[in-house]
């Protein structure tokens, strides 16, 4: 993969999220972002509540290793290490858009569990983080994918390459939100 294809890759998702986020998830009632199928499942609200969560963990990182990083000459080619590919890989929805291995939130990202994770706002301040991404993205094209060295949130001692870092989040971010789309098709979703 090239550093250029990773950016356009992620781009992609991103904008994808943007128009979802528009079309699908802009005009919801209060009882639509709060309806679940069952007890345990999250509802639209934690789910976005969970990915803003993730985005001020992962956004913060990204800008602080671009700018204080000395590899300044980005390369045309990303290898992805091992266990970057092992990461992003693990998040990345299947061929037919479905989830391929569910884990556990971490409960410092779980907002059934961290309720103040919830700002009732969540869907638009997801919004917001997928624009801030964007710029993230530019400023990634100007420093070495592979040689910039980003701390994953479960462990401050565990760095991914920039090029996986992104890839793993922006993975993350399609995956959750095919199921916010998955909970609209439901077939108890309250309409209006």
């Amino acid at each position: 993969m090239t550093s250029t294809e990773l950016l356009n890759e992620v781009r992609k998702i991103t904008h994808t999220n943007l128009d979802y986020l528009k079309k699908k998830f802009s005009h919801l009632s209060d009882e639509q972002k709060l309806w679940r199928p069952t007890e345990s499942s999250w509802n639209i609200q934690e789910i976005f509540a969970h990915l803003n969560e993730y985005a001020r963990f992962y956004h913060d990182a990204f800008n602080t290793r671009i700018a204080k990083t000395k590899f300044r000459e980005p390369r045309e080619s990303f290898v992805s290490s091992p266990l970057g590919r092992s990461a992003w890989n693990s998040m990345k929805l299947g061929n037919a858009r479905n989830v391929k291995r569910k884990f556990k939130a971490p409960r410092a990202f779980n907002p059934a569990i961290e309720t103040s994770l919830i700002s009732g706002q969540d869907i638009l301040d997801f919004q917001t983080g997928q624009n801030e991404l964007l710029e993230i993205f530019g400023r990634a094209e100007q420093v070495n994918l592979r040689r910039v060295k980003v701390p994953i949130s479960i462990s401050k001692i565990i760095r991914l390459r920039l090029g996986d870092a992104l890839l793993y989040v922006v993975y993350h971010n399609e995956r959750h939100m095919q199921q916010a789309l998955n909970l609209l098709a439901h077939p108890q979703f309250p309409r209006k």
